[in-house]
């Protein structure tokens, strides 16, 4: 058999992931960046476990489709339906044709219902079945941190998403450090304060915080269950104006309030100097659809709002415990943080932000190709896809060229059995 004859009985499948997978090696970059400046960073980099190599096509796109914004989701689903209704046109109408009209409405209802459960199939699988997680690693004086976390004590928590699993998700995505932030409890944080380590630098760190409302604006408070009681409302709501106040009033003291995403960056109060109330560091991620969408649009505005204000950057993932990829890291210098217990450690991470501003952190983010915006959003499934395939290291190519390979077997030697039983 010639050559050409041999690649045209070739899936056209096959030659489109091998062709685009190896092309995209010419174009590769790193996973991650500085979320800010969008360079690369040198002093972390991005750990794949061998299971998640293994499984590196499925890790891939479930790490992706987590990682999109409210918007993208939409243009994803969309862009399925086109494809669809281009799929129906030119050959799907075609073959109803050939069916009695009894049957072709059942005929077309079942295949939008068999397309209806594979793309909530996939999403299903993305969020709760468990999987390795690909997880950072910085420099040794460098603690990696996420300022917003929830458990099954908050209303929109995951019904089974205990404390522990918090602290399990995040030490396989690489945090030294999370705050459980719920909403109108403390009972998830006072539960993983319970089983911290004695010291840091054994296992990750829970420390307390929660997300309560301050002029209009959804925050973290950190710290506000074990060092500052009695800033909230009796409803663990809202801060109460007249408690921040005094709380605020000893400087190096005060309150650390985070603000988190979605948000309206026009209402926001941010402290005037040491002695005073009002937010210290603000998100650059929130790894919630919503959060992603609005810190990627208005990412300029968030890093002008910090710039002449001094706010500290920080990563939130917003973890309700589905999914298991995150979007972001906080990096934060803190020389000997391992040895230090969680009550240090707390202590050492709150004074940082207050001293440093917008110096005490820089943030980390995991690529994908933004397409919030204009004609990029209708374009969201091939850039993002081209996007997901560039930052694949060379491990995850060779697994894919395999995976792609094993495929065509299977095919080929359904095709033979298929053949085989014709010609009886």
């Amino acid at each position: 058999m010639k050559f050409s004859t041999r690649v045209r009985a070739l899936p056209l499948g096959l030659l489109a992931v091998v062709t685009v997978v190896a092309l995209s090696a010419l174009f590769a970059r790193d996973p991650l960046w500085d979320a800010a400046t969008f360079e690369n960073l040198l002093e972390v980099s991005l750990r794949r476990p061998a299971g998640y190599l293994l499984l590196a096509p499925i890790s891939n796109v479930l790490d992706t489709l987590t990682l999109l914004s409210l918007r993208q989701h939409i243009a994803l689903l969309a862009t399925i339906l086109v494809c669809y209704a281009i799929w129906w046109w030119f050959f799907g109408r075609a073959q109803l044709a050939e069916l009695p009209p009894n049957r072709r409405a059942l005929r077309e209802i079942a295949r939008i219902g068999v397309g209806l459960v594979v793309v909530i199939g996939v999403y299903v699988v993305g969020m709760i079945v468990p999987r390795p997680m690909a997880g950072i690693e910085a420099a040794t004086d460098i603690i990696v941190i996420d300022f917003h976390a929830h458990t099954k004590f908050s209303h929109d928590g995951r019904p089974d998403w205990r404390p522990e699993d918090v602290r399990a998700w995040h030490r396989a995505a690489g945090f030294d450090v999370a705050y459980v932030t719920d909403h109108r409890t403390f009972e998830g944080a006072r539960d993983a304060w319970a089983n911290n380590p004695l010291s840091a630098g054994t296992a990750t760190v829970l420390l307390p915080g929660i997300e309560v409302v301050w002029r209009g604006e959804h925050v973290n408070v950190l710290d506000a269950d074990r060092m500052f009681r009695g800033l909230l409302t009796e409803t663990l709501r809202d801060i109460d104006e007249k408690a921040l106040t005094i709380a605020s009033t000893l400087p190096g003291n005060e309150p650390v309030l985070i603000e988190t995403f979605p948000g309206d960056l026009s209402k926001v109060v941010t402290a005037a100097g040491p002695g005073t109330g009002g937010i210290r560091a603000i998100e650059i991620i929130d790894g919630a659809p919503q959060g992603l969408g609005q810190t990627r649009r208005e990412r300029a505005r968030i890093l002008h709002l910090a710039d002449s204000t001094n706010l500290a950057l920080v990563a939130g993932s917003n973890h309700h415990g589905w999914g298991h990829t995150a979007a972001g890291w906080t990096l934060m210098f803190l020389p000997q943080w391992r040895a230090a217990t969680p009550e240090q450690l707390s202590a050492g991470i709150s004074k940082n932000i207050r001293g440093g501003g917008r110096t005490s952190t820089r943030v980390v983010e995991r690529y994908v190709a933004d397409t919030e915006t204009g004609i990029a959003l209708p374009l969201t499934v091939p850039l993002v896809a081209w996007g997901m395939l560039r930052t694949l290291s060379n491990d995850e190519r060779i697994v894919w060229l395999a995976w792609t390979a094993a495929l065509y077997l299977m095919w080929r030697f359904r095709r033979a059995r298929l053949n085989r039983t014709a010609e009886r």
